[in-house]
């Protein structure tokens, strides 16, 4: 008998879990990329972000998915911590709409959604319309797990084994304890509300039993943020502890509350009649009387999350500065994103190529050193940019977004070749010291001229990608013919040095590689540009 009920409560817990996350999807899709475009362009604006926060969780119905990408978005630098609190805020508020969907007890109803939904899904050609069905769908299969937990705790009733173990949830802190543990290992606030409420359904708890419990499950859902910010930027973690200061703070003045007054009759006295929509009732009061306490106080939230994760002594290169995976659930704006961090790896390819040629004219042992280990970089954004382009790439993405794509996966090759340069100028570099070879003053201001030029259209390829800059980029492949043609006369003014015993066999080799080696660079650079006007 009791292999019996927890198999059935066990199905009942699994299509509670699927019918809200198929009735989310189907929120989202729905909703399309709008809802992700409100986050892209939300402003310092606390209340707007609490606002946002709110109606993407009320559409998603997960207030862990949403911080999750309040992360993603913070490590990859497109919201700060100003914004991302008033969002984390919301986001506590738009996850209660579970549970008060689930007060009004429409089981009843349940089969008819889910008919109607398969039929949306199986049979309308518009897709708007089989959105909807998973919407209905996925509402009827919520409504349906949640009657089927209820059901099977009926035998529990009268089972003083599992009596006693409810008993414990009177003692505030093992109801607060069990109410962090299952949230943090469901990962999903949600679902233990919805548990609770199955319990309340055969009147096996009361509301001054489940308010612990309801306390407990606010802390227990920062978990899934807390591990998704390992590995991330310094400013990532701290959105996290937000999320988690944040429902702590919250959590201890609610416990505070309820010991010295009584705050479960309170409730009681706002919805009488039904016990489920007390327990939803607490959960939304408790995130927006805290929304309400801490907003105004966001700035010290910040301020302590600082202080609890101090900053890197130095910004780590080998770490993608505006990438995140997270992010890949918003095409649109990983397309964005994507564009940064291969600009910023152009910029320290051509930084590399400015300190490789500085390193050859000044014979300067340091900045070799310092070449090389950024080349290393260069060839880490390489490959982890390659494999983030191929993901989103799988994303469904429109033309122009599908153009971009394309386009900048072949500037990450034409950086990575430009690095390969500035490595082999430091190589140029290290024979000159070896053999000490010395060059006229012709011949340096010949590469200097040369020189200045080519990093020129590096610099300018690099901001027109930036800026989407065609009128820019259509001045490059001009400035590159003439790169060609300065590159052959070089060649023969030096060999003309050369025979005139002006400059030795060996200088006059180095001399030619350095020339080469400068007229690549120029040619990678207007690739880059060729990318923006196509």
């Amino acid at each position: 008998m009791d292999i019996e009920i927890l198999i059935q409560f066990v199905g009942g817990l699994g299509l509670f879990m699927y019918g809200m996350k198929m009735m989310g999807t189907g929120l989202q899709k729905a909703a399309g990329d709008r809802m992700k475009r409100f986050l892209e362009v939300l402003t310092s604006n606390r209340i707007l972000g609490v606002l946002v926060g709110t109606g993407v969780t009320a559409i998603i119905q997960s207030s862990s998915a949403i911080t999750v990408m309040v992360v993603g978005f913070v490590n990859a630098g497109i919201m700060n911590l100003a914004q991302a609190t008033g969002v984390i805020m919301g986001a506590n508020i738009g996850t209660t709409v579970t549970a008060q969907l689930i007060a009004f007890e429409l089981t009843s109803i349940a089969p008819i959604a889910i008919f109607i939904g398969v039929a949306f899904i199986l049979f309308a050609k518009n897709k708007f319309y089989r959105r909807i069905g998973e919407i209905l769908a996925g509402f009827g299969v919520l409504f349906l797990g949640m009657s089927l937990m209820s059901h099977a705790m009926v035998p529990l009733r009268e089972n003083q084994a599992f009596l006693n173990v409810i008993a414990g949830l009177e003692n505030r802190f093992i109801g607060l304890l069990a109410g962090f543990a299952i949230t943090a290992i469901l990962q999903s606030s949600s679902v233990t509300v919805g548990m609770l409420q199955a319990l309340a359904m055969q009147g096996l708890i009361d509301i001054d039993m489940a308010l612990p419990v309801i306390f407990g499950q606010n802390i227990g859902t920062c978990v899934t943020a807390l591990l998704s910010s390992i590995g991330t930027s310094p400013a990532a973690k701290r959105a996290a502890v937000i999320h988690l200061l944040f429902n702590v703070i919250g959590t201890a003045i609610f416990m505070g509350i309820a010991s010295v007054v009584d705050y479960g009759g309170l409730i009681l006295s706002i919805s009488p009649g039904s016990l489920t929509r007390q327990i939803a009732n607490a959960h939304t009061i408790f995130n927006i009387v805290t929304t309400v306490i801490l907003l105004p106080f966001a700035s010290k939230l910040v301020n302590m999350a600082t202080r609890l994760v101090p900053a890197k002594a130095k910004e780590d290169e080998h770490l993608l500065k505006y990438l995140d995976v997270r992010i890949l659930q918003s095409p649109s704006i990983a397309v964005v994103q994507a564009v940064k961090e291969v600009v910023r790896m152009g910029e320290i390819a051509q930084q590399n190529f400015t300190n490789a040629y500085k390193a050859f004219m000044e014979q300067d042992e340091n900045l070799i050193e310092q070449v090389l280990e950024r080349e290393k970089v260069l060839n880490y954004l390489n490959r982890e940019i390659t494999k983030y382009l191929v993901d989103i790439s799988n994303l469904p993405l429109n033309f122009e977004e599908s153009k971009i794509i394309t386009g900048i996966y072949h500037s990450v090759v034409d950086f990575e070749r430009i690095g390969d340069h500035a490595e082999n100028l430091t190589e140029l570099a290290e024979y000159r010291i070896e053999n000490n070879l010395v060059f006229s003053d012709e011949a340096v201001e010949e590469l200097n001229d040369m020189y200045g030029k080519v990093n020129a259209i590096v610099v300018d390829s690099i901001k027109a990608l930036k800026d989407g800059d065609k009128e820019l980029a259509a001045t490059i492949e001009p400035r590159e013919a003439e790169i060609d043609t300065l590159e052959e006369t070089l060649r023969k003014s030096h060999i003309a040095r050369l025979n005139n015993q002006q400059c030795l066999p060996a200088s006059g080799v180095i001399f030619l590689d350095v020339v080469n080696n400068l007229e690549r660079v120029a040619d990678h650079a207007s690739n880059v540009a060729y990318t923006v006007l196509d």
